[in-house]
């Protein structure tokens, strides 16, 4: 499975407007960001789908299949004819209805939402499904699951949840390098000032949110010639 090294997430609290979010999203698009999470603990379903839709609407090429672009992972933008974004994989944080009634590409869950089986069964064989993870023993059971990329986190402190996981450091990103062979993406906490420690300690590819909210496109930019 292809990952890119920058998995953007754009989480809805982090906008007072959601044209600021489809905004944002436009920006990590156009500055090369292939993989795009949409995430939104609200738990207003309504609210969750048409900001999806929307997402889709102005991003989303592939539908529901299991997409192999070219190596992206350094950011190289891509454009059609229209200048439009091109390959943005969307996926949908949680929710597997949504990703479905989106037509997203993938979706997420944690360790509280339904387990990767059921939502497996649930969104097919053809989307993408990743699985967070907060320590070896719960890395190593969804590594025996149909996921497709698992996360681990949060390797610093982080302030994107209310009550964060234990930090498991960058050692806890070499542990489970040695524990998986499923790409995985390290989570919490991680900014430009220490993104290649994290690579370095064996992440594929690293997921980033509040280092991307304060002028999304320059900062993804800047990400990528880190991780070149």
């Amino acid at each position: 499975m292809f990952l890119p090294r920058l998995y953007a997430i754009l989480d809805a609290s982090g906008f007072l407007d959601p044209n600021e979010l489809f905004a944002a999203a436009n920006e990590l698009a156009n500055s090369g960001c292939t993989l795009i999470q949409y995430r939104n603990k609200s738990g207003n379903a309504r609210i969750m789908l048409e900001h999806a839709r929307e997402m889709k609407k102005r991003l989303g090429i592939w539908s529901g299949g299991r997409p192999r672009p070219p190596d992206l992972s350094v950011g190289s933008p891509r454009t059609g004819t229209s200048g439009a974004p091109q390959s943005v994989c969307l996926i949908m944080n949680d929710r597997a209805d949504l990703c479905l009634a989106a037509e997203f590409d993938g979706v997420h869950v944690g360790q509280d939402d339904l387990s990767p089986e059921s939502v497996r069964r649930i969104i097919g064989p053809n989307r993408w499904l990743g699985v967070s993870t907060h320590n070896p023993e719960q890395l190593a059971e969804a590594d025996k699951t149909s996921a497709d990329y698992l996360a681990i986190g949060p390797v610093f402190a982080t302030s994107s949840k209310q009550n964060p996981d234990p930090v498991v450091g960058l050692e806890g990103v070499h542990r489970a390098r040695q524990l998986t062979r499923k790409p995985l993406v390290a989570i919490g906490g991680i900014t430009r000032a220490n993104v290649r420690s994290v690579i370095d300690a064996g992440a594929d590819s690293v997921a980033v949110i509040s280092d991307l909210v304060r002028d999304p496109g320059k900062s993804a930019e800047e990400f990528f010639r880190i991780l070149r």
